[in-house]
């Protein structure tokens, strides 16, 4: 592969980083950005050729510089960082900022972490005379960092023998169902075992895991490793230099920094979008019927339309799966001679289960947020911090979080906990900075690791 075409495929990688198969909306992201590398691409090669007619010898080393300076700064994920710069670049010098001169550095200090990922791609597998091809195109791929199995499906057998497979992640009790699958290859394949169907499997799922990250500043970050790549190159050696040649740099300085608009175009709409509120996409409430009892005949004429609610029973199930009633309960018991009884007075409403009484719950209380005793948000941490700020900003007394430490297993965990050590130092200071916002003037933050 030459030089030209090296590049350009060097560059596709950035804007698109690793070919991912699947369903998602990353996937749909990963499309959007592989159409505008496309129109991109078309003008920088017209720029290129048109800033190459003064100088056509100067083509081949054009396409040599910036290949080397762009693929030190590019993931297969697409993420722009510090991947591959050699000591003697001396790219960790510049730790200062200018209203310190001491900070903490690590190479993926300028990003934000989104997730880690494992991205499967349809593969096939061979050993011991069998044939196997994993069809990965139906994952949907995970949005946050919970672990998630996966589960196979006997797709087809084709006629060269290939045992073809559809792959997903599981979904509530799903399963490989391993013996049926057995025993419908084994109708075309007698001598296939149920190792063979696990060492399979074991190879698919090997596939390498992928960090996820999205540059601050991506123009700022490339614009200034290039002067320093350059100033370095321009003076080293103290050389002279013809005015030919200082056109030609100039040149490739001109078509570095249209890349970096390129590039920089994308990954700040992605920082707009990663840092946009979220829209919540349900909320709950959880009231003792006792809070409904205070407000009187209103409160407990609500109570009884709960009582006979068609989803009264799965709100009984659920508090039987708490161990809150036991199974002699009985709806009549609550409500005695119009007052609640002492024993079930302190039931919990979950309002997923009374959606259509919901508003007229709420609108008993006059100040609801001062009616309730907490919130639980289940979210991407990140995402809770930043959409919720508006309305907690400085107003948190106390943060304590436990976050398992970096370690090397995360078997006893439903999350994952084994990081890079640079992801994982971004990850948390992403959380902690917009955590920091919460907190009241004599607020504090406890973090145990």
């Amino acid at each position: 592969m030459n030089k030209e075409k090296l590049f350009y495929k060097t560059l596709q990688d950035i804007f698109i980083g690793a070919k991912v198969e699947g369903q998602g909306g990353f996937i749909n992201l990963m499309k959007i950005k592989s159409k505008y590398y496309n129109k991109i691409e078309e003008l920088l090669k017209k720029d290129i050729e048109e800033a190459l007619k003064r100088y056509p010898s100067f083509r081949d080393e054009l396409f040599d510089k910036l290949y080397s300076f762009f693929s030190k700064y590019f993931t297969e994920s697409g993420a722009i960082y510090f991947k591959s710069t050699p000591f003697h670049n001396n790219v960790y010098e510049k730790i200062y900022t200018d209203d310190r001169d001491v900070v903490l550095f690590w190479k993926t200090r300028m990003l934000y972490y989104v997730k880690t990922d494992r991205i499967f791609r349809s593969m096939p597998v061979e050993f011991d005379d069998l044939k196997f091809y994993f069809d990965a195109s139906s994952i949907e791929n995970k949005k946050n960092n919970e672990k998630r199995s996966l589960i196979y499906k006997l797709k087809e057998i084709k006629e060269d023998k290939t045992i073809v497979f559809e792959v997903n992640y599981k979904e509530g009790n799903g399963t490989t169902k391993t013996d049926e699958i057995l025993k419908e290859i084994k109708k075309k394949i007698k001598n296939i075992k149920e190792e063979d169907l696990e060492r399979a499997f074991r190879i698919f799922e090997k596939q390498s895991e992928i960090d996820f990250f999205i540059n601050k500043n991506a123009k700022a970050f490339l614009q200034e490793q290039f002067k320093l790549w350059s100033y370095q190159y321009f003076w080293e050696g103290g050389k002279q230099w013809s005015p030919d040649r200082v056109n030609q740099l100039q040149i490739l300085k001109d078509i570095a920094f249209k890349i970096i608009d390129f590039v920089s175009q994308f990954e700040d709409e992605l920082v707009k979008i990663w840092n946009k509120p979220k829209f919540v996409k349900n909320s709950n409430y959880v009231i003792t019927l006792d809070r409904l009892e205070k407000f009187g005949e209103k409160g407990i004429e609500i109570i009884r339309k709960l009582l006979t609610h068609e989803n009264i029973e799965k709100q009984i199930e659920e508090w039987k799966e708490l161990g809150i009633v036991d199974d002699n309960f009985s709806v009549e018991d609550v409500i005695k001679e119009n007052h609640l009884s002492d024993k079930y007075k302190f039931l919990p409403i979950d309002t997923k289960y009374f959606k259509d009484l919901e508003l007229e719950i709420l609108s008993l209380f006059d100040n609801l947020d001062n009616a309730l005793d907490g919130w639980l948000i289940k979210s991407e941490n990140y995402q809770a911090l930043n959409t919720l700020l508006p309305k907690f900003k400085e107003k948190v007394q106390t943060i304590y979080i436990d976050p398992p430490f970096n370690l090397e297993s995360s078997d006893q965990f439903l999350y994952r906990t084994n990081y890079k050590d640079s992801t994982w130092a971004t990850l948390l200071e992403n959380r902690l900075r917009l955590a920091k916002d919460w907190l009241n003037e004599k607020g504090s933050i406890f973090v145990r690791c």
